[in-house]
């Protein structure tokens, strides 16, 4: 009776994840927060902002949590978003919290409920992913968050399903979200003072500091993982020539 229960139980969960996530997309409310409508409907919601100074943030945060543990694909959006109406400490502080916060319910949530649904269907990417967490979970997970070389939602859902402690996921997961997260937010703010001044992004915008400045970080962010191969080939045949 305890596992037909148990059962049930998970079901109903799933029911409501999915439900969740199919409610997000036919209400149009995950292509509201794509890069078309934030710049259509960024003077609005920067009164908003102005209007409800303590709320906004909150705001923000809640919206940014759900769709990181719902995997809904918007993060890139609500970082710039977050330079957009928060500049970019604020905007950056608040995405690394939402984003993390998102990513261990995703965990817990795939530790309890997910994990007979995805371990079969992710069989093949989570075994790429294996052996790095199985063998230094901490430092693997923190090089992923550095260096998106996996998927960020295979990310979140892989170690919980492999059985990785949480304690070091969640540390691993804040401090790797730091640098894109502050990237991308500066990325958003540079884009919206052109915005407020009236004028449309051109690939002379490009050549600002407050643009160039953080895109030359986020291309340097991205050349990790072929710095990162590169130094594990190097430690592959010192290992060999021993």
């Amino acid at each position: 009776m305890r596992l037909r229960w148990q059962s049930a139980g998970r079901l109903a969960g799933l029911a409501v994840i999915f439900g969740l996530c199919a409610a997000a997309w036919k209400t149009g409310a995950v292509q509201a927060l794509y890069w078309p409508s934030l710049v259509a409907h960024r003077a609005e919601w920067a009164a908003d902002v102005a209007a409800h100074p303590i709320a906004a943030p909150f705001a923000f945060l809640g919206i940014y949590t759900v769709a990181v543990a719902l995997s809904l694909p918007v993060g890139l959006w609500l970082s710039l978003l977050g330079g957009l109406l928060f500049g970019t400490v604020l905007g950056g502080s608040l995405t690394v919290l939402a984003a993390g916060t998102g990513a261990v319910i995703l965990f817990l949530l795939a530790r309890g409920l997910l994990a007979p649904f995805f371990e079969h269907r992710l069989a093949g990417p989570i075994a790429k992913i294996r052996p790095g967490i199985e063998r230094d979970g901490f430092s693997y997970l923190l090089a992923l968050r550095l260096m998106p070389v996996f998927p960020f939602w295979l990310v979140n859902l892989a170690p919980a399903l492999i059985g990785m402690r949480l304690a070091p996921y969640a540390a691993a997961t804040f401090i790797g979200m730091v640098p894109t997260s502050f990237v991308f937010n500066a990325v958003g703010a540079g884009l919206g003072a052109t915005l407020t001044a009236g004028n449309r992004p051109t690939a002379a915008i490009l050549l600002r500091p407050d643009i160039l400045l953080p895109l030359l970080g986020l291309a340097v962010i991205a050349m990790l993982p072929a710095v990162w191969r590169q130094w594990q080939s190097r430690q592959k045949l010192r290992a060999q020539a021993r």
